[in-house]
């Protein structure tokens, strides 16, 4: 008896001396919680369009003194464009000047140099760009007819679009609205054609667009002046010649972190900085870029915040999410784990807006299904701000591919993000919403030279960056509902509480108790 007796005296010395070294006190009183939306108010407050604004005619400067273009190639035989380097270096030295630690890793990306770019009807050649992941024609081109297809709100859209003729071996003309180039160049090749000229739906070119997935036959790209000289031209002899070969280039991201909050729970926001050759790329992406580098200038590099938070800019989108699918490809999968939730700003000031947020739980049913989990409540977090703070509706967009969220959703990294629309057609329902023009796009100058300072809305901006610094402090602070991870606070009361029921287990326990 007295054996075991001494047994259990050992046992609770060498217990309470162990919750000793945890710092373990019964009467350990819990901290009072903090406020979980303190961090998100303040930077709302701070965050200023005038300092957005002012980073906006600075890359309109930049573009006016390096060839119109931020664009990370040019098509110059020497590369990497002179306007993004410069627009690099003035994110890079606005965040170093603010005290932050940057960085810029390299990564290297194939370009397409021109080999053929025409298409010639009836004897007449007209210049015509192929699109991003469409094949390229053989040497010498494709030929047959040229087939109008019947324009409406969605020309090509449907399968019954091509219902009307016959477009077995054809040259298919399309007019561009309605649905991603994809759908069109896959419903022309359902009915037999064998390339596709898609003609611009406002005036100028249409360059430097994207099926976003592979496609199956040529597609390429018109003026909105040419597509319109080709009308009523059908059954005239088409050649479409359309081919490239490809060179390897480098250039860089822009990355900076806070040197506060966990390293291991990091909440991550991104936009591209790069415009396409064509124009300065004020709206497309100015505007994300600028956003995010006031809401980075306003929090600084040192914030009261739980979680690290991490800023980038990424290169090359514009030649398919080159810079962010080589990021996250180049980190570990620890690394990867590391990334509490991403958050995409591509596009936030379109003149004709439209206020969309990812769908991240496809409740809209958008098509491309629901993010990893995660991804619905931060979609949540978005729209209850601008209903709830703003007073502005809000819609889903798809997570369609066609921005720099892909690759962090293709590693299962919740994602998340704010879009005001591009060449997509405002319509009816959306004006009631929010004003504006119907059947316009959302972005008249997408992609064209007039995207520039005059092409931004500035309610729309200011009102996008206000809901990007609110999410921004909300998952400082804490991102439990995204992943479990507890804001600091509420883990010292859990501890607190299990410090409080091991020191009373052993006080209440029985000096007798069979050890």
């Amino acid at each position: 008896m007295k054996h075991r007796v001494a047994g259990r005296r050992i046992g609770v010395i060498a217990m309470t001396g162990l919750l000793l070294l945890g710092g373990i006190s019964a009467p350990a009183v819990a901290a009072p919680k903090q406020n979980p939306t303190k961090l998100a108010e303040k930077l709302v407050k701070q965050v200023a369009v005038g300092g957005a604004n002012r980073h906006l005619i600075a890359f309109q400067r930049i573009a006016d003194q390096h060839g119109g273009n931020r664009a990370v190639d040019d098509g110059s035989p020497n590369g990497t464009s002179a306007g993004y380097e410069a627009s690099v270096d003035y994110v890079v030295e606005g965040l170093r000047t603010r005290g932050f630690e940057v960085q810029t890793p390299v990564f290297s990306y194939p370009v397409e140099v021109l080999d053929a770019d025409s298409a010639t009807v009836g004897g007449t050649t007209y210049h015509i760009d192929i699109m991003a992941f469409s094949p390229q024609t053989p040497v010498g081109g494709i030929s047959g007819p040229l087939a109008e297809v019947p324009e409406d709100a969605t020309t090509g859209c449907e399968a019954a679009d091509f219902a009307s003729r016959n477009y077995a071996g054809a040259i298919a003309l399309i007019r561009r609205g309605g649905c991603n180039f994809s759908v069109k160049g896959a419903n022309a090749a359902a009915a037999g054609a064998v390339a596709v000229i898609i003609s611009n739906n406002v005036p100028g070119p249409l360059t430097n667009v994207t099926l976003g997935t592979d496609g199956v036959i040529p597609v390429g790209g018109i003026s909105q002046e040419d597509g319109d000289a080709l009308k009523g031209k059908s059954g005239s002899t088409t050649t479409v010649d359309m081919r490239f070969h490809e060179e390897q280039r480098t250039a860089r991201n822009v990355i900076a972190q806070t040197q506060t909050g966990r390293e291991s729970n990091v909440v991550m926001l991104g936009a591209h900085l790069d415009s396409v050759p064509a124009g300065p790329g004020i709206n497309d992406n100015g505007s994300g870029s600028a956003a995010l580098l006031e809401i980075a200038n306003k929090l600084g590099p040192n914030p009261k915040v739980n979680n690290a938070v991490r800023f980038a800019w990424w290169g090359a989108e514009e030649l398919g999410l080159l810079g962010s699918t080589d990021y996250v490809q180049s980190l570990t999968f620890e690394q990867q784990l590391d990334i509490a939730l991403y958050m995409n700003f591509d596009m936030i000031a379109s003149p004709n807006v439209g206020y969309f947020v990812y769908d991240g739980d496809d409740s809209d049913a958008t098509g491309a299904g629901a993010g990893p989990y995660g991804s619905a409540q931060i979609e949540q977090t978005f729209t209850d701000f601008f209903a709830n703070q703003l007073g502005v509706p809000t819609r889903g967009t798809d997570f369609s591919g066609r921005s720099d969220y892909g690759e962090f959703i293709a590693k299962g990294i919740p994602a998340g993000g704010l879009f005001t629309g591009a060449e997509g057609l405002k319509t009816a329902e959306q004006v009631e919403l929010w004003g504006g023009t119907p059947d316009i796009a959302y972005d008249p100058c997408y992609h064209q030279g007039c995207d520039n300072l005059g092409n931004i809305d500035r309610q729309a901006l200011g009102r996008n960056m206000q809901a990007a610094a609110w999410a921004t402090g909300v998952y400082g602070y804490s991102t439990e509902e995204i992943n479990g991870v507890p804001p600091r606070d509420a883990r010292a009361l859990l501890r607190a509480d299990a410090n409080r029921l091991a020191a009373a287990a052993l006080t209440e326990a029985p000096v007798g108790a069979a050890a």
